[in-house]
Protein backbone atom coordinates (compact mmCIF):
# COMPACT_ATOMS: atom_id res chain seq x y z
CA UNK A 1 0.00 0.00 0.00
CA UNK A 2 1.37 3.38 -0.98
CA UNK A 3 1.70 6.07 1.65
CA UNK A 4 1.63 9.75 0.90
CA UNK A 5 4.42 11.91 2.20
CA UNK A 6 3.70 15.56 2.81
CA UNK A 7 6.27 17.80 1.20
CA UNK A 8 4.61 21.05 2.20
CA UNK A 9 2.71 23.37 -0.09
CA UNK A 10 -0.92 22.99 -1.09
CA UNK A 11 -2.76 19.76 -0.24
CA UNK A 12 -3.51 17.41 -3.12
CA UNK A 13 -7.04 17.54 -4.54
CA UNK A 14 -8.00 14.44 -6.50
CA UNK A 15 -10.84 16.02 -8.47
CA UNK A 16 -10.13 18.18 -11.50
CA UNK A 17 -11.78 20.96 -13.48
CA UNK A 18 -14.47 19.49 -15.70
CA UNK A 19 -15.22 16.49 -13.45
CA UNK A 20 -18.85 15.77 -12.57
CA UNK A 21 -19.20 15.55 -8.80
CA UNK A 22 -21.93 14.98 -6.23
CA UNK A 23 -22.18 16.87 -2.93
CA UNK A 24 -22.16 14.40 -0.03
CA UNK A 25 -22.89 16.72 2.90
CA UNK A 26 -24.29 20.15 3.69
CA UNK A 27 -27.28 22.14 2.48
CA UNK A 28 -26.78 21.04 -1.14
CA UNK A 29 -26.42 17.32 -0.33
CA UNK A 30 -27.25 15.12 -3.32
CA UNK A 31 -26.81 17.84 -5.96
CA UNK A 32 -24.58 17.11 -8.95
CA UNK A 33 -22.60 19.56 -11.01
CA UNK A 34 -19.43 20.12 -12.97
CA UNK A 35 -16.31 21.59 -11.38
CA UNK A 36 -15.68 25.07 -12.80
CA UNK A 37 -12.55 25.85 -10.81
CA UNK A 38 -10.22 24.20 -8.28
CA UNK A 39 -8.66 26.25 -5.45
CA UNK A 40 -5.85 23.99 -4.15
CA UNK A 41 -4.43 26.49 -1.65
CA UNK A 42 -7.79 26.65 0.16
CA UNK A 43 -8.63 22.96 -0.56
CA UNK A 44 -11.90 24.07 -2.18
CA UNK A 45 -13.73 23.67 -5.49
CA UNK A 46 -16.40 25.72 -7.28
CA UNK A 47 -19.20 23.52 -8.64
CA UNK A 48 -21.89 24.68 -11.11
CA UNK A 49 -25.25 25.16 -9.38
CA UNK A 50 -23.97 24.29 -5.90
CA UNK A 51 -23.57 26.64 -2.91
CA UNK A 52 -25.04 29.64 -4.74
CA UNK A 53 -25.16 33.06 -3.15
CA UNK A 54 -27.13 36.06 -4.36
CA UNK A 55 -25.13 39.17 -5.12
CA UNK A 56 -26.69 42.57 -5.64
CA UNK A 57 -24.90 44.11 -8.63
CA UNK A 58 -24.88 47.83 -9.27
CA UNK A 59 -24.66 49.19 -12.81
CA UNK A 60 -21.10 50.49 -13.13
CA UNK A 61 -21.42 51.87 -16.67
CA UNK A 62 -24.33 53.14 -18.71
CA UNK A 63 -24.74 49.88 -20.63
CA UNK A 64 -24.36 47.60 -17.55
CA UNK A 65 -27.40 46.03 -15.95
CA UNK A 66 -28.15 46.26 -12.26
CA UNK A 67 -29.90 43.42 -10.47
CA UNK A 68 -29.55 40.28 -8.40
CA UNK A 69 -27.02 37.75 -9.64
CA UNK A 70 -26.68 34.13 -8.45
CA UNK A 71 -23.03 33.28 -7.93
CA UNK A 72 -21.48 29.85 -7.22
CA UNK A 73 -19.30 29.95 -4.11
CA UNK A 74 -16.47 27.57 -3.14
CA UNK A 75 -17.22 24.33 -1.29
CA UNK A 76 -14.63 22.21 0.54
CA UNK A 77 -13.19 19.45 -1.64
CA UNK A 78 -13.89 16.80 1.03
CA UNK A 79 -17.63 17.47 0.67
CA UNK A 80 -17.78 16.26 -2.95
CA UNK A 81 -17.30 12.86 -4.62
CA UNK A 82 -16.52 12.16 -8.25
CA UNK A 83 -19.39 10.62 -10.24
CA UNK A 84 -18.20 7.63 -12.32
CA UNK A 85 -20.72 5.65 -14.40
CA UNK A 86 -23.60 7.33 -12.55
CA UNK A 87 -22.39 6.56 -9.02
CA UNK A 88 -20.32 8.61 -6.57
CA UNK A 89 -16.90 6.99 -6.07
CA UNK A 90 -13.66 7.67 -4.24
CA UNK A 91 -10.67 8.65 -6.35
CA UNK A 92 -7.11 7.41 -6.14
CA UNK A 93 -3.96 6.97 -8.16
CA UNK A 94 -2.27 3.72 -9.17
CA UNK A 95 0.90 2.79 -10.99
CA UNK A 96 -0.08 0.88 -14.16
CA UNK A 97 3.05 -0.19 -15.97
CA UNK A 98 5.22 2.92 -16.15
CA UNK A 99 2.30 5.37 -15.92
CA UNK A 100 0.53 6.86 -12.92
CA UNK A 101 -3.22 6.78 -13.66
CA UNK A 102 -6.27 8.16 -11.87
CA UNK A 103 -8.66 5.42 -10.77
CA UNK A 104 -12.17 5.18 -9.33
CA UNK A 105 -12.49 2.92 -6.29
CA UNK A 106 -15.71 1.09 -7.15
CA UNK A 107 -15.68 -1.68 -4.54
CA UNK A 108 -13.52 -3.52 -2.04
CA UNK A 109 -10.21 -3.97 -3.85
CA UNK A 110 -11.73 -3.06 -7.23
CA UNK A 111 -10.60 -0.07 -9.26
CA UNK A 112 -11.35 1.27 -12.73
CA UNK A 113 -9.26 3.73 -14.73
CA UNK A 114 -11.08 7.03 -15.19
Amino acid sequence: MATSISRGGAPSIKVKKGDTVQVITGKDKGKRGEIQRVLPAADKVIVTGVNTATKHAKARRANDKAGIIDRDMPIHASNVMLVHKGKPVRVGYEQRGDKKVRVARVGPGKTEVI
